[in-house]
C-alpha cells in the first residue's frame, strides 16, 4: 500500500505566516505528527509528500532541525486535484492500494486503516471514513430562505480515503472540475461509485482554525499519557 500525502495547500483560512501543516504543534510541525501517526498506523507503506513548491525549502530546514526523516517529495500544484495528480506519478506502478490523507490530520489511527483496507480487500472500489453530525444542520434554499434537513441522513468525511490504485489513476486522467473536493469525489465523476463508507473517527479533526492547534494538543498529550 502506498499514502499520499497532501500538503499543497497555502492555509488562507488559518491566519498564519506559514501553511498550517508547517506551523508548531506541541514543538513540533503539525505535518510530522501526521507523518509520524501514518507510519504508525499503517506500518510499511510507502509514502509520497506532494508540498507546495514555496514551501519545500522551509519543510526540509525543519526536517534538519527535527532531526525528521521526510518521505519522498513532490511538487505539488495550484489545486489539491492537481496535487494529487502530481504525487501519482511517483507512486510505484505495481501498487495495488493508495490512500490519500490530508497534511492536517494528525490523529489517523491503525483501526480506521484497517477498516479502510477491509473494504477495499472486500471488493470496494473505494473506501471513506465517516463519522455522524452531532450538530442540527440546514439546507440554503436562497439568500434568505432554508429548511432544516435530517441530519441522520449525512455523514461527515474525513481522510485518508482508499481506493484500488488503477481505478484511482484512471479517475485522474479526467480534467479538473471544480466539484472535486476530494478523492472520492474526483472517483464518482469517472463513474467509480462502489465507494464503502466505514467508520471514521471524532479525534481524526482537520486543524483549518487556530484553534485547532489548542484542540489537537490536548489530544497529544492525552495520547502520551495513555501510552504511559
Amino acid at each position: 500500500m502506498w499514502t499520499i500525502i497532501v500538503a499543497g495547500g497555502t492555509g488562507s483560512r488559518f491566519g498564519a505566516d506559514v501553511p498550517k501543516q508547517f506551523c508548531l504543534l506541541n514543538g513540533r510541525p503539525v505535518l510530522m505528527h501526521t507523518i509520524e501517526r501514518l507510519r504508525e498506523s499503517a506500518p510499511g507503506s510507502g509514502i509520497v509528500l506532494a508540498i507546495n513548491a514555496d514551501y519545500i525549502d522551509l519543510w526540509r530546514s525543519q526536517c534538519r532541525e527535527h532531526w525528521f526523516e521526510s518521505p519522498a517529495i513532490v511538487a505539488g500544484g495550484r489545486t489539491r486535484w492537481e496535487s494529487v495528480s502530481r504525487a501519482l506519478t511517483a507512486v510505484p506502478a505495481d501498487a495495488r492500494v493508495i490512500a490519500v490523507h490530508d497534511a492536517a490530520r494528525p490523529f489517523v489511527t491503525a483501526p480506521v486503516m484497517h477498516r479502510l483496507a477491509d473494504a477495499i480487500a472486500a471488493g470496494a472500489q473505494g473506501a471513506i471514513p465517516t463519522v455522524a453530525l452531532t450538530d442540527s444542520i440546514r439546507r440554503l434554499d436562497g439568500e434568505a430562505r432554508s429548511h432544516s434537513v435530517d441530519r441522520s441522513q449525512y455523514r461527515a468525511v474525513q481522510t485518508p480515503q482508499m481506493f484500488d490504485a488503477a481505478l484511482l489513476r484512471e479517475a485522474y486522467k479526467a480534467p479538473y472540475q471544480s466539484t472535486f473536493t476530494d478523492d472520492a469525489s474526483v472517483m464518482e465523476s469517472a463513474g467509480y461509485k462502489h465507494l464503502a463508507l466505514v467508520e471514521g473517527d471524532p479525534r481524526n479533526i482537520k486543524i483549518t482554525h487556530p484553534a485547532d492547534i489548542d484542540i489537537a494538543s490536548i489530544y497529544l498529550c492525552s495520547d502520551s499519557g495513555t501510552q504511559k
